[in-house]
C-alpha cells in the first residue's frame, strides 16, 4: 500500500510540474499595425473533437487583396504552439496578411496528420480568399524545422490531393513561394540516415515507421519538379538537429529542375539559433527573394 501511495504521489507531482510548466509558458502577443484586424483561434478544420486553429492578421478592409504568409511552427511534430511565433513585422510592413497556424502533434496524431492539417489551412484560405480579401496568386508558406518540412510539403503537393482527404474540394491550389528554415526534406533519412538521426521522425511515422515508401511520400525532396514553387532555404552548417546536407540535397534538386531558388548558409549556425544580426540579414534576404518573384512585382 505504501508503494502504491508513493507511486501515486510521484504521478501527481509530475502532473503538477507539467501543469506548472504549461502555466509558465506565457508568450508575448503579436504586435500588428494599427487598423489591422486580428482573428485569433479561427477554426480552419475539425478532425473528431480536435479543432485546427489559426491566428489571422489582415490589413484594414477596403484595400486591394493582400498577399498572405502561412506560418508553421516547428518542434519535431511533437511539441510547439502557434503562440510562440511573433516575428512578423517584415511582412506587416509589406502589407502581407499573416496566418499563424497550429496542427496535430505526436503522439496525439502521427503522420500524415500534420501534413493534412497544414494543407487544410492552405485550402481554408483558398476557399475563403474573397471574404478574407486575400490574393490567391500571392500565397507564401513559411516554417522552421518540422514547420519548414510542413511548409515544403504544403507547397510542393500543389494539386496532388493525396493528403487532402480532410479538406476536399479545392481546385487550382497555387503557392507563390515557400520559405524553408532548416526544415526536414527527407523523413526517412532523418529517421535512419548516415548523418544525424532523430526519434522524432520514427515517432511521427508511428505504426509505419518501417515503411520507407510512406516516408518518401512525406518527404519534399521527392516532389521537386519544374512546376515546384520558388523556394528560399536557410540552414546553419553546424546544425546539430537537422542535417545541413538535407537542405543541400533539396537545393541541388531545385536547381536541376530549373526552379527559382536561393540557399542561404549560416556558417557555424546551429538549429535556428542565429544571432540578432544574422536574423536581420535573413529577414531582409527572405523579403527580397519574395519581391523579386513575378507575382509580387
Amino acid at each position: 500500500m505504501k508503494r502504491i501511495s508513493i507511486s501515486l504521489a510521484c504521478v501527481f507531482l509530475s502532473f503538477c510540474l507539467f501543469a506548472q510548466d504549461a502555466a509558465d509558458s506565457v508568450y508575448k502577443p503579436v504586435q500588428y499595425p494599427e487598423g489591422w484586424r486580428a482573428q485569433l483561434n479561427l477554426v480552419y478544420t475539425r478532425v473528431g473533437n480536435w479543432e485546427g486553429k489559426m491566428d489571422l492578421y489582415t490589413p484594414p478592409p477596403g484595400g486591394k487583396p493582400s498577399a498572405v504568409v502561412i506560418n508553421i511552427h516547428g518542434g519535431g511534430w511533437n511539441h510547439g504552439v502557434k503562440e510562440s511565433q511573433t516575428g512578423f513585422n517584415s511582412f506587416f510592413k509589406e502589407s502581407f496578411a499573416v496566418a499563424n497556424i497550429e496542427y496535430r502533434l505526436t503522439p496525439f496524431a502521427t503522420a500524415p496528420a500534420a501534413v493534412e492539417d497544414a494543407r487544410c489551412a492552405l485550402i481554408y484560405l483558398v476557399k475563403n480568399a474573397e471574404a478574407l480579401n486575400i490574393d490567391l496568386n500571392r500565397i507564401v508558406v513559411m516554417g522552421g524545422s518540422s514547420g519548414g518540412h510542413l511548409a515544403l510539403m504544403t507547397g510542393y503537393l500543389e494539386n496532388d490531393p493525396i493528403y487532402d482527404s480532410q479538406c476536399p474540394g479545392a481546385k487550382k491550389i497555387k503557392v507563390a513561394a515557400v520559405i524553408d528554415k532548416y526544415g526536414i526534406t527527407d523523413v526517412w533519412d532523418w529517421a535512419y540516415g548516415k548523418d544525424l538521426t532523430s526519434k522524432s521522425a520514427t515517432n511521427w511515422l508511428g505504426a509505419k515507421k518501417n515503411d520507407s515508401v510512406f516516408a518518401r511520400s512525406l518527404s519534399p525532396l521527392y516532389y521537386v519538379k519544374k512546376t515546384t514553387p520558388p523556394t528560399f532555404i536557410v540552414h546553419g552548417d553546424a546544425d546539430p538537429t537537422v542535417p545541413y546536407q538535407q537542405s543541400v540535397a533539396l537545393y541541388k534538386k531545385l536547381q536541376e529542375a530549373g526552379v527559382t531558388s536561393a540557399f542561404m548558409t549560416v556558417p557555424g549556425g546551429l538549429h535556428g539559433k542565429f544571432d540578432k544580426e544574422k536574423n536581420s540579414e535573413l529577414n531582409k534576404a527572405i523579403m527580397q527573394f519574395i519581391k523579386n518573384l513575378p507575382a509580387f512585382k
